[in-house]
């Protein structure tokens, strides 16, 4: 369920989570995705991982932001949504971690398959 993937160009795998899980989903580049969330932050006047400037970013690429249900928050984990959700590119969010499914498989740095989810974004169409 789980696969390593670290699109940092110098593999580095601390702070910078939002931007090799958007682009992971995206299947852009790593620094062509730190670049665009850049700029978004620099026309939103924000830090380029803050939620909002994330948020829309994402929305403009074609995703919808979606909340989890609050019915037992610690015991869902990323492992069950993988689960839940066999088909579709989703980026996770867990509070202090961004993540990435494509298809029931997490791919990230670490296996982060324990974490909790608290919101995600789902690419439409999918």
């Amino acid at each position: 369920m789980w696969q390593y993937v670290n699109k940092n160009p110098r593999n580095k795998a601390v702070g910078d989570c939002t931007v090799r899980a958007i682009s992971i989903a995206t299947d852009n580049g790593w620094m062509e995705t730190y670049l665009d969330l850049c700029l978004f932050g620099l026309l939103m006047a924000d830090m380029p991982s803050a939620n909002a400037v994330t948020t829309s970013y994402l929305k403009n690429k074609g995703f919808r932001r979606r909340t989890m249900p609050d019915d037992c928050p610690d015991c869902y984990t990323i492992e069950d949504f993988c689960k839940d959700h066999p088909k579709g590119t989703f980026v996770i969010g867990t509070g202090s971690h961004l993540t990435t499914i494509i298809d029931g498989t997490l791919w990230d740095s670490w296996d982060s398959s324990n974490e909790c989810p608290v919101y995600y974004f789902e690419r439409n169409g999918e």
